[in-house]
């Protein structure tokens, strides 16, 4: 196959209120990385985490509030349309969308994450849904085989954070 224009694969899952669109799948054998459109929602986050794998991020839409760890202290930082995140593996960093509308951002990332997003993705909705019992058990076991760290929810509200499930 060669140039293709807005590639979807039909794979839209959601992360707990944040939902990602798969553009490029981690199964395809023709790319040695996967692309995903993520949508936060206005008031929704990524709690708290770190893993090995790198993430870059262009906001499409919208502004978000990333958090940057610089060893020492945390810092928000605000991207908006146009601006691009890059992540390195290993960087503890979390999002939050503080603003009235969705932030949409494109994601390029390993094909590793792409897989860990299809272990704790459930099908979306359109709706956020509050996770079930048995959705943070899967969510934490494919953490667990992936050696991806999740900061607890003390660590998370002392960042502004919250993580009430109810």
């Amino acid at each position: 196959m060669s140039l293709e224009k807005n590639p979807t694969t039909g794979l839209t899952l959601e992360l707990f209120g944040p939902v990602v669109e798969y553009l490029i799948s981690p199964d395809d054998e023709r790319n040695d990385f996967c692309v995903l459109k993520g949508t936060i929602p206005a008031g929704m986050s990524v709690p708290l985490h770190s893993h090995a794998d790198t993430e870059d991020f262009l906001v499409i839409s919208g502004s978000i509030e990333g958090l940057r760890h610089d060893g020492e202290s945390y810092t928000w930082i605000e991207a908006k349309t146009g601006d691009y995140v890059h992540v390195p593996g290993g960087a503890q960093h979390a999002w939050r969308n503080t603003s009235d509308e969705a932030a949409v951002m494109l994601i390029i990332t390993t094909k590793r994450m792409g897989q860990f997003f299809q272990e704790v993705g459930r099908p979306a909705t359109g709706t956020p849904r509050e996770p079930a019992p048995e959705d943070l058990l899967r969510f934490a076991a494919a953490s667990a085989k992936y050696g991806y760290w999740n900061a607890s929810p003390e660590e998370n509200a002392a960042v502004g954070i919250n993580l009430s499930f109810q």
